[in-house]
């Protein structure tokens, strides 16, 4: 077995332990069973998941035994752990939805068919469902302490909330948690369980609930929480969370989340987030010292989450959709990677009959012609937002300063018609090097 608990460390995703020496000594003795759980408080996991959820790959690569737990029973509940106001609660259905979404990505991480330390993935309302209140009071809440619970951060801080407080369904959340960990222990011989350090008073119910119901020794470890250097949560943006789900979050989106991580980020999601090796992030580390200007390791990150999480191609795609806005040729380009782009930038929408070609009667020929009805490049730029007047627009292709579909605009007279529409709806314009706009015609 190698060191996992050095890995972790100089990974920074060493935070605190239950017993550490012990424990190191455990996992010297051959493969651990450890869990984590994920509430199915939404329809997807998010970019703060990733810490623990790779650590259970980090645990698998390194010859131990992994349980995603899927937390149908604790998800009806809600964690107050570094929550100041109550969960909403979820229906049933609700619930049962989030949950069939985040079987396949936990699935995308972990491996259920090893033949040597296979992954397992379980539910928590499978054991906790049929459980009676009184039950659940007798056998259980008898081992944990009143005094111990309210000294959790979690609850404290709650409690000494007035205007919001805790209710009982959370303040219970603890027991349930710690329950899971001795069923896990009594049914897997599950010895870890591993978590952010949010979970930490979660965590060390478990631990004693374990040794009082059970006589077993178990150990608890936490990582830090996936924060910016600003102190604030990572994985949020202006526009809401970063999901793992391409439907709620696409790869390009994703990528762009990480290729535009701050200098004073990049290293630490680099060992944290990644599975790149300690040489090859210290030589990202010194050439962002050296040459911070050109952001390898911002793209190196961006490479590898992107990959990690939706596969070489959706990285391909979104590195094409990311070109299109420097510049790059638009040959091949499908139409889901524009509409990512489309989303990036200002958009406005076009008559498109004023785009049309049409048949007129020439009376000097008898004959009809096809002419385009002429909507200038100065017009659409105008129209575009990408110049205040076609004086100014003219001035802008004179200069060469304007581009259609990425291509330069030789001439102000240049006509624009329905050739010209992108997959037959869009129009690319852009002003210098980073002013763009999309026409839409409709």
């Amino acid at each position: 077995m190698s060191d996992i608990l050095a890995e972790l460390e100089w990974r920074g995703l060493y935070a605190d332990c239950t017993d550490r020496d012990a424990l190191t000594k455990r996992l010297a003795e051959g493969p651990v069973t450890l869990y984590c759980g994920f509430d199915p408080t939404a329809d997807s996991l998010h970019v703060g998941n990733l810490v623990p959820l790779l650590a259970l790959k980090r645990f698998q690569d390194a010859g131990h035994l992994p349980i995603a737990l899927a937390g149908g029973a604790t998800g009806m509940v809600g964690d107050p752990s570094g929550k100041s106001d109550e969960r909403n609660l979820l229906t049933p259905d609700q619930l049962q939805h989030n949950l069939d979404c985040i079987k396949p990505q936990l699935a995308r991480f972990l491996d259920f068919t090893g033949a040597k330390n296979p992954a397992r993935l379980v539910n928590n309302y499978d054991w906790t469902g049929t459980i009676t209140f009184l039950e659940f009071l007798r056998d259980t809440g008898k081992h944990i302490t009143v005094n111990s619970m309210i000294a959790k951060d979690s609850v404290r801080t709650r409690m000494e909330d007035r205007s919001t407080g805790i209710s009982f369904t959370e303040f219970s959340y603890m027991l349930l948690q710690g329950y899971d960990f001795s069923h896990l222990r009594k049914t897997f011989n599950c010895e870890l369980q591993v978590g952010a350090t949010d979970q930490w008073g979660n965590i060390t119910v478990g631990t004693e609930l374990t040794r009082k119901k059970l006589g077993a020794t178990v150990w608890g470890l936490v990582f830090p929480l996936l924060t910016k250097s600003d102190g604030s949560k990572y994985g949020k943006t202006a526009t809401g969370t970063v999901w793992l789900d391409p439907k709620k979050t696409s790869p390009y989106r994703f990528y762009q989340f990480f290729v535009n991580a701050d200098d004073a980020d990049v290293i630490k999601l680099l060992k944290t987030l990644t599975f790149l090796p300690q040489a090859e992030i210290t030589a990202l580390e010194k050439e962002l010292k050296a040459n911070p200007g050109a952001r390898a390791a911002q793209k190196a990150l961006a490479k590898e989450m992107t990959t990690l999480v939706h596969g070489a191609d959706a990285f391909a795609a979104a590195l094409k959709a990311t070109e299109i806005l420097f510049g790059g040729s638009l040959d091949g380009v499908s139409e889901a990677i524009f509409n990512d782009v489309v989303g990036e930038v200002p958009t406005k929408d076009i008559e498109k009959a004023k785009l049309q070609k049409h048949h007129s009667h020439d009376p000097k020929t008898n004959s009809a012609t096809m002419h385009a009805i002429p909507f200038f490049i100065t017009d659409i730029i105008v129209h575009a937002g990408l110049a205040p007047s076609k004086g100014v627009a003219r001035q802008d292709v004179a200069d060469g300063g304007i581009y259609i579909n990425n291509v330069r605009v030789p001439s102000h007279t240049r006509i624009v018609t329905t050739d010209d529409l992108l997959f037959g709806k869009y129009l690319l314009l852009r002003k210098g090097k980073k002013s763009y706009a999309v026409l839409t015609a409709k």
